[in-house]
């Protein structure tokens, strides 16, 4: 028998696609929104929530007994800064940088609707290792589509990734700009990554007929 059973296996394999938080339950569509003009952003915002999803899921799934239920709330708060102070700090450590360029969207995870979505639906009502693996695979369905978002529109808006160019040099016109090639300045606000996510609502729900007819 593997390490996962097959219900288990689908904590993690759900979100990544037809219960997807972020195109299905639309929930975090803020940091969706936000952050991913560029793609390093995009990753390291998903590491973050990576990791508070994780950690957190087990913290509270491991005190749902000793947690009263009228400050469960309270007590989710509680976890959920704590692990988000950790990852400021951390980024504020190791990638001062993009710590300033995130900002506030950091301190926005305490309040980030997928984490506290999971701690109340889940982690409150079953054992350590499912709620793990539950908080897993919603902050990776939640990257995945971070990733996408951050991918297109730092391709298309700056004709970077990573911040490393790749369609060319636009003041030199090589590569794609030699061409005549211009980058598309709109990819870099906020609503074209509305635009992008509804593309892939779109493209999910045309592969999958179940979601529309829901």
């Amino acid at each position: 028998m593997g390490l996962l059973s097959k219900k288990d296996a689908k904590l993690i394999t759900d979100p990544l696609a037809d219960n997807n938080p972020i195109t299905i339950q639309v929930l975090g569509i803020c940091s969706a929104l936000a952050i991913t003009a560029e793609l390093e952003a995009s990753i390291v915002m998903s590491i973050s929530v990576l990791f508070v999803m994780g950690v957190g899921n087990v913290v509270i799934s491991l005190m749902r007994n000793i947690i009263p239920s009228k400050i469960r709330i309270i007590a989710q708060l509680i976890v959920v800064a704590t692990l988000v102070i950790i990852v400021d700090l951390v980024l504020k450590a190791f990638a001062y940088e993009l710590s300033k360029t995130l900002s506030v969207f950091v301190g926005l995870i305490i309040t980030n609707c997928i984490i506290m979505g999971r701690f109340e639906a889940f982690a409150l009502g079953n054992g350590p290792w499912r709620s793990f693996l539950d908080g897993i695979g919603n902050a990776l369905g939640y990257a995945v589509i971070l990733i996408i978002v951050g991918f297109f529109r730092e391709l298309l808006g700056s004709g970077t990734l990573l911040g490393i160019p790749v369609l060319g040099d636009p003041i030199e016109k090589t590569g794609l700009y030699s061409i005549g090639y211009e980058n598309n300045g709109f990819m870099l606000l906020s609503p074209m990554a509305l635009i992008v996510v509804g593309i892939i609502i779109w493209v999910q729900r045309t592969r999958n007929k179940a979601l529309v007819e829901d």
